[in-house]
């Protein structure tokens, strides 16, 4: 019995071909500047002023060696952007050893450019509220590691697509200045991430927040409707090295790369789905909140609840020890479906085991191996999750399951949901108000159901992304 109808985004067209949105140009007006050349661009760049918007006429630039394109002391405003464009979407091949290098500047929107650069893009720590939109990114692999870096607060980064880097280095870093000055307020939704093929087991992320001398700085970063496929680079496609930041919505599929909490406290990791690769999640550190997500097929752990080589990160401590594992503390994982993967719940054995967290209401199914196995715990709360499966139970305490066939049938979109008479409808017992839907954006109410997924007859709001839904062409 399938309960939703899936539907699909037509296919989009080839990106040079595609006008850019009416949202970032419309009609041609006043304020439009054409420019057909580098030095037409720098010089419209210079005069411009807020409301402003520089047509980029199609074709290949090439950045003279030691050049680039400054945009320094640019101020539009929150209403008026100073907005740089494409005259189509990809239409514009920005190639040479830079592109963009912005200075002092705030509310600039840059938008339907192919960057072909050799050296990373850095958005400084002395700029706020710049967006990158529309974007295709495949810098130089015999360049700099790093593709994009963000220092500054406010910045967008959306409906770009990063693809195809060989070597090592990230697709996109959440940065900062000092030691405790991270950037705020990241926004990065709706990119597609791809094909990251690295061969080592480190330095190969799509995208890290911070790094380990930031883990304790609150970020406030939302990473949200991302696509991830074949992101090979890193065990980590999302990598969380900061705190207060929101990982929601987003489809990592065939990656080995997982949604790791490896530095930071307070994170929330909400809705996403994790089909086909390797890695799943993996929790470092305390008071994250872990809820809705879908982890299926994964050949790897399906979630890690991580031991630490200390039992929490504090301002005094040394470089060394900010590197290690924060052992994971008063985390609370519910309403997760954790379906048909290698190995599903399990934990670590280094020094400082993860205490006081709640695991409840998860729905665990598996035909092989151990669906918990957990190393030394402390405090932790079991309740109504429900197994099933050829797997056996493994270390999970005898009164923080119930074991029962939770009836799902698999979707047009390969999702597994519950059906009707499922026993996970109306079983679950936590009641946090912080968790109002489910993993499709149905309303979960105050009878809930165990897993990721509410039952509802109605299709669902949210599904498993694919490239029609992300990128320089998404809606």
């Amino acid at each position: 019995m399938q309960r939703r109808t899936f539907l699909r985004s037509t296919a989009v067209a080839a990106l040079a071909a595609v006008p850019l949105s009416t949202s970032l140009s419309g009609s041609a007006s006043a304020a439009d500047i054409p420019v057909a050349s580098l030095a037409e661009l720098q010089s419209a760049i210079n005069a411009a002023v807020p409301g402003d918007r520089i047509v980029v006429a199609d074709g290949t630039y090439t950045v003279p060696s030691g050049g680039a394109i400054n945009v320094s002391g640019k101020h539009g405003t929150s209403d008026a952007q100073i907005t740089i464009v494409a005259k189509t979407r990809g239409g514009v091949v920005l190639r040479g050893g830079n592109s963009f290098v912005f200075s002092n500047s705030s509310n600039i929107t840059v938008s339907g450019f192919a960057f072909r650069q050799s050296t990373t893009m850095d958005i400084p720590a002395n700029c706020s509220s710049i967006r990158l939109t529309r974007n295709d990114f495949q810098f130089a692999d015999d360049g700099d590691a790093d593709w994009l870096v963000v220092r500054a607060s406010g910045t967008k980064v959306d409906r770009n697509h990063f693809h195809d880097k060989t070597t090592i280095g990230l697709f996109l870093i959440l940065d900062g200045s000092g030691s405790t000055g991270i950037a705020q307020n990241l926004h990065v939704f709706k990119n597609h991430f791809s094909d990251h093929s690295f061969p080592g087991d480190n330095g190969g992320e799509p995208v890290r927040l911070g790094a380990s001398n930031w883990a304790l700085s609150d970020a406030k970063a939302t990473v949200e409707y991302n696509l991830f496929e074949r992101c090979d680079g890193d065990p980590e496609a999302i990598s969380v090295k900061s705190s207060a930041n929101t990982v929601r919505y987003n489809t990592v599929r065939d990656s080995v790369g997982g949604i790791v909490l490896r530095h930071g406290n307070r994170n929330r990791v909400e809705g996403n789905f994790l089909i086909g690769g390797k890695d799943g999640i993996r929790l470092y550190g305390n008071d994250h909140v872990v809820v809705n997500n879908y982890l299926s097929g994964l050949s790897g752990n399906a979630m890690v609840v991580g031991s630490g080589s200390t039992r929490d990160h504090h301002p005094g401590e040394t470089k060394e020890e900010r590197r290690g594992n924060d052992a994971c503390d008063r985390v609370v994982i519910v309403h997760n479906s954790l379906l048909n993967n290698a190995g599903t719940l399990s934990g670590e054995t280094r020094t400082y085991e993860p205490k006081d967290v709640v695991v409840a209401d998860n729905l665990l199914v598996g035909d092989s191996g151990s669906l918990v196995s957990m190393g030394a715990t402390t405090g932790f709360t079991w309740k109504t999750n429900m197994l099933w499966g050829a797997a056996g139970n493994g270390n999970i305490p005898s009164g923080g399951f119930t074991r029962a066939d939770p009836r799902l049938a698999q979707g047009q979109d390969g999702v597994l949901r519950l059906t009707a008479g499922s026993p996970a409808i109306g079983a679950a017992t936590s009641a946090d108000p912080a968790v109002a839907d489910d993993i499709d954006g149905d309303q979960r109410g105050s009878t809930r159901d165990i897993g990721a997924d509410e039952y509802a007859t109605t299709p669902a709001l949210r599904h498993p992304l694919t490239p029609a839904d992300v990128g320089p062409n998404a809606p």
